[in-house]
This record gives structure tokens, sequence and C-alpha cells, in this order.
């Protein structure tokens, strides 16, 4: 099955990374201000992008400074049941970010646009980790 792989190393600590991808407040500064989560494993999070693009993800795995996995359970019917993985290794000066977005039916149209933008979304987690600001989806 077609897969979103991207891999970047950001330079930060592999704990403020972390955070990013789990706590509210951190997802909100770097994907979507409409990013509503609690961090437990089984629990739902949901990732509004206004009118445009709604999606309910099941966090399927936590691992404190080492990986975050997530299970797409409502949205766009492409993304429905697709896997979201980030996984975070120590390096010097760093953290290497692995991200897979993974189970996809096919390489549509659609899939180019997401592989896209996660690359930007990623680069948005990259600046917001490193310079403490990022460029989330805001409605604008």
């Amino acid at each position: 099955m077609p897969a979103i792989r991207h891999l970047l190393t950001i330079n930060a600590p592999p704990e403020r990374i972390y955070k990013a991808l789990t706590e509210e407040d951190g997802l909100q500064s770097w994907w979507t201000v409409g990013a509503k989560t609690r961090p437990n494993v089984g629990s739902k999070a949901t990732f509004d992008f206004g009118s445009h693009f709604h999606n309910e993800m099941r966090i399927d795995d936590l691992r404190p400074v080492d990986r975050v996995v997530w299970t797409c359970v409502d949205g766009d019917e492409e993304w429905i049941g697709t896997h979201y993985s980030f996984e975070l290794t120590r390096v010097p000066g760093g953290t290497e970010l692995r991200f897979a977005h993974t189970n996809w039916q096919g390489e549509t149209d659609f899939f180019a646009t997401c592989s896209y933008n996660w690359a930007y979304y990623l680069s948005s987690l990259k600046e917001y980790c490193e310079k403490g600001e990022g460029r989330p989806y805001t409605g604008n």
C-alpha cells in the first residue's frame, strides 16, 4: 500500500518535539489552531481546518520522547483507516524525526496533495521546535 514518508533533523531535544506532537497547545502551534487532544492512549484527537477539512484520530501509542502513533477514525474517506507514526531518535545536535502516513488505498491526487502538505507542516513543526514559532493553519 502507498505511504507518505518524510525524514528530517530538528535542532531541538526529543522532549520538546514529543510535547509538540502530543500536547494541545503544541499541535495548535505547528499544525492547526483547531487541534483538540488529550495525550492518552485510546483517546481521540480532532484536527479542524475550518470548513475545508476535519479529521479525528485515535491515539494508539505514546512512548515519551520516542514515538507517537495515531489511526484516523473519522474525516476524509481516503484518510479513514490510515496510520500516522512519528519516530524520534536523539542525534548529535538534535533529533531525527521519521514520519510515516501509511495504509493508503492508492496514489490519488489527494495522496499527492497530502504528501506536499505534510512536508509543509513538518517544516512548521521544525520551526516551532527550533525557533518557538510555527506556521499552523489559522483559517486565513
